[in-house]
């Protein structure tokens, strides 16, 4: 079974969010693409709404939007952008890059929140402690 690590983007707060998904719920983000929306219930963030942004897989090669698939495909880089940055200026290096879908082959997912549900992030998560303990007074 496919299992995933979702690093969830706040864009409201600055925080990521580092989250498993594993068997059903990694099943929910197999054969999306980058540019889709995902539920976050899969990573426990209900009532929210996820963009999937980029990726990477075991190899740490990462998910190119502009190569159609899930594969790997070696592409000629001439420009700086997503898993490539030039030494000089004009210099071209060929890269062996992932495709922009979702498989099994994919470890990490990058996702930022579009969409929110009533309750926060640290509360879903967990993060937040009861502001009720310890507001006992002393007797």
């Amino acid at each position: 079974m496919a299992s995933f690590n979702v690093v969830v983007a706040d864009p409201d707060s600055g925080a990521t969010y580092q989250l498993e998904a594993a068997e059903q719920d990694a099943n929910r983000f197999i054969g999306k693409e980058l540019g889709e929306e995902v539920d976050g219930t899969a990573v426990g963030l209900d009532g929210y709404t996820l963009e999937l942004t980029g990726g990477s897989d075991d190899a740490g090669r990462p998910m190119r939007d502009d190569i159609a698939g899930p594969n790997l495909k070696e592409v000629l880089m001439r420009e700086e952008g997503v898993g490539y940055r030039p030494d000089r200026p004009g210099e071209r290096r060929r890269l062996t890059l992932r495709g922009r879908q979702v498989s099994e082959s994919t470890s990490q997912i990058n996702a930022k929140i579009v969409a929110r549900g009533d309750e926060s992030v640290e509360s879903l998560l967990g993060l937040v402690e009861d502001e009720d303990e310890g507001d006992g007074e002393d007797e």
